[in-house]
Order: C-alpha cells, then structure tokens, then sequence
C-alpha cells in the first residue's frame, strides 16, 4: 500500500505541474505524512505489551484514513484531467494502475488487520511493479524470505543443464510424469535413468515412472513398504541417488549466471533472463570441459616426450 501510494504521490504530482493544477504544491509533505503513519503501524505490529491489539488497530485505522484521503485525492485528479501529450497519456494509465493497486491493498490491509480475515493466497501480492513475484520461502534456515518464481531444472551427468521450466505455483509431483515423458521422446534410449527430489513423489507417480525410465530414482513419500524399501537400499539406487545431490550445487551455480536478481521489468523479459542465465551456465561448463580436456591432452605430451 505504501508503496501504490507514494507512486500515485510522484505521478500526480508531475501531472499537476504540467497544467498547473492547484493541490499538489505539497506532495512531499504528503509523502511524509503517510510514511510515518507507515512506519509508526510497522512499530506497532513488531512491538509486544499491553494493549497491542488495541494500539495495532488504532494504528492501522489512521494509517488507512490517510490513505483514503490520498486515493480521492488522486481519483479528483485523474478524473478531471485533460491529456494532450503521448507522454501524458502514458502517465495516465500509470497512474490509472498504481490507484487500482491502492484500492486493492487498503481492502487488503482493513480484512487482515480490522476484520481478522485470512487472506487467501490467490489475492496477494508481493510486488506492485512486478505482480509475477511468488512467495517462495518463510523462515528457512539463514533466509527470511525469498521471492521470485521457482523453476524447475534438469542437468545430465556432465552436469549440464538440459531442460529448464518456470514452474510458479504448481506443485512439483503435477510434472514428474509429464517431464519424464518429454525427457524420454527428446533422449529416447540415451535416458537409462532419470532422479527427483522427494517431493515429485507418490505412490502412483513411482508406478507409472517404472514403465518409462528404465531406472527411476525417487523416494516413496511416508513409509515405504518392504519391496520398495529393498530397492531403495540397494547399492544402485543409493550410487545415483547421491548422484542426484549434485543438482544443489548446480542450482547454487545459477545465481552466478544472472540468476540471483533479476534487472530486467515484466514477466516475458525476466523469462528470457533465466534462459539467458542457462545459457551462460552452460557456456562456463562447457568452457570449464575444453580447458579441461586440454590441460589432459597436454599432460599426455608431456609424458610421451620424456
């Protein structure tokens, strides 16, 4: 909310001055005044002793008065101007999505902290300027929270990364069929076996994985019974399992192609920045293969020349 309104703060203001409008002489002042009301619901919701829920929503119910002001505000100035220039015209339709953006999070805001109601996850959002952002860890040991898109990776024994896939939302177990299926027509007999993290995994997802890869390696959710159990201990199993642990550290590899933040604005060009952030994975290990396969070569000159 806060920042919907400090966006609809600039722009307005900067329409303002073009046509010379009255009212918008003090939007700093108005900045400010909202960043305080901002911060001061921030202390308020961290701080702990008596009366929290009291001080909290007494907080909140200024904050968001506030902000409603600013929103008429706003809806006054948008309503009543004239656009004459391409350029006014596109900070019009800015301006038209930062007020819808304000609205929605002041309904937001009055639900979760007034009401009590719990949000569903399908109306959140974690970035106004980016409304693609997923959630996609809390609290995990060392990182409070991470936000971006998952994306689902496939690297081979060279450690090569030879399938990749935003995946949003979507739990992992909806693709382990459908990508091992597109694994197999792209490999065909090439693919003799093919590991995922536990949770691509089901009972049944394992069934069906055994009639298309000759050696699935996935561990059963739960308690497995005993003949899965056999298998899962046999020495096969274990060897390309630990194998698999690889893929961590080749993920870990990815934030230093690109992958750690992305620069680039909507949803279409932060796709082509992953691809490109593989792409540049890929030609570091190939690279890192060739110096490699050279240094080898070499040594092996040497060793006939003696």
């Amino acid at each position: 909310m806060w920042d919907a309104a400090r966006k609809c703060i600039a722009i307005s203001s900067s329409l303002a001055s073009q046509q010379h409008i009255q009212g918008w002489r003090k939007a700093i002042d108005w900045e400010k005044r909202i960043k305080i009301q901002f911060r001061k619901l921030q202390k308020v919701k961290k701080s702990v002793g008596k009366n929290k829920e009291f001080r909290l929503k007494y907080a909140v119910k200024e904050y968001l008065d506030l902000v409603k002001i600013l929103q008429r505000k706003v809806a006054k100035l948008k309503g009543g101007f004239k656009a004459s220039t391409l350029s006014q015209y596109s900070l019009l339709f800015e301006l038209e999505y930062y007020i819808e953006m304000l609205i929605k999070h002041i309904d937001l805001v009055e639900r979760r902290l007034l009401k009590g109601e719990i949000i569903p996850h399908n109306e959140k959002l974690f970035s106004i300027f980016e409304p693609h952002t997923k959630w996609i860890s809390k609290g995990k040991a060392g990182v409070l929270a991470e936000l971006g898109q998952k994306h689902l990776i496939v690297t081979d024994q060279n450690h090569f990364i030879v399938y990749h896939r935003l995946i949003g939302d979507t739990p992992d177990a909806v693709f382990t069929i459908e990508l091992a299926k597109e694994l197999k027509n792209k490999f065909a007999n090439r693919l003799t076996s093919l590991s995922f993290d536990k949770g691509f995994s089901s009972k049944e997802i394992i069934t069906e994985l055994e009639g298309i890869i000759p050696k699935p390696i996935l561990k059963q959710k739960g308690k497995p019974n005993k003949d899965r159990l056999e298998i899962q201990r046999s020495k096969d199993f274990k060897k390309l399992n630990n194998s698999h642990q690889a893929v961590e550290s080749n993920i870990n590899q990815l934030t230093y192609h690109g992958l750690d933040k992305c620069t680039d604005k909507g949803e279409p060009n932060f796709q082509k920045y992953v691809s490109l952030a593989v792409l540049s994975y890929n030609l570091h290990r190939l690279g890192k293969a060739i110096k490699e396969k050279s240094t080898k070569d070499s040594m092996r000159g040497s060793r006939k020349s003696a």
